[in-house]
C-alpha cells in the first residue's frame, strides 16, 4: 500500500514538472450562467476558452495603457509651448510644413 502511494506521488510530481514547461496554465473561475450563455452565443461552438483568453488579454492591455496614461499625467508643462498663443495657427503651420502629408 505504501509503495502504491509512493508511485502516485511520483506520477503527480512528474505531471507538475511537465506543466511548468508549458505556455498555458489552466485557471478555475466562477462565472454566472447567464454570462456564460452570452459568451457561448458570441464566441461560437467550442470557442469559449479562446474568447475568454482574448477578453482577459484585452482587459490586461487596457489596464496597462491606463497606467501609462496616468503615469504620464503632468509630465508636460502647462505653458511654454509653441501652440500656447494660437493653437489653430500652430496646427495649420504643422500641416503645411509636413511634406509627407497628403491633402
Amino acid at each position: 500500500m505504501e509503495r502504491a502511494a509512493h508511485l502516485v506521488d511520483r506520477v503527480d510530481l512528474s505531471a507538475n514538472q511537465r506543466m511548468c514547461h508549458t505556455k498555458h496554465m489552466r485557471m478555475h473561475i466562477d462565472i454566472d450562467d447567464a454570462l456564460v450563455a452570452q459568451v457561448d452565443e458570441i464566441s461560437g461552438h467550442r470557442q469559449r476558452s479562446a474568447f475568454v483568453r482574448e477578453a482577459v488579454q484585452a482587459a490586461v492591455d487596457q489596464r496597462k495603457r491606463w497606467r501609462l496614461i496616468e503615469g504620464a499625467a503632468g509630465s508636460i508643462a502647462d505653458t511654454g509651448h509653441g501652440w500656447d498663443a494660437d493653437p489653430a495657427a500652430w496646427v495649420r503651420d504643422q500641416r503645411v510644413g509636413d511634406t509627407t502629408r497628403v491633402g
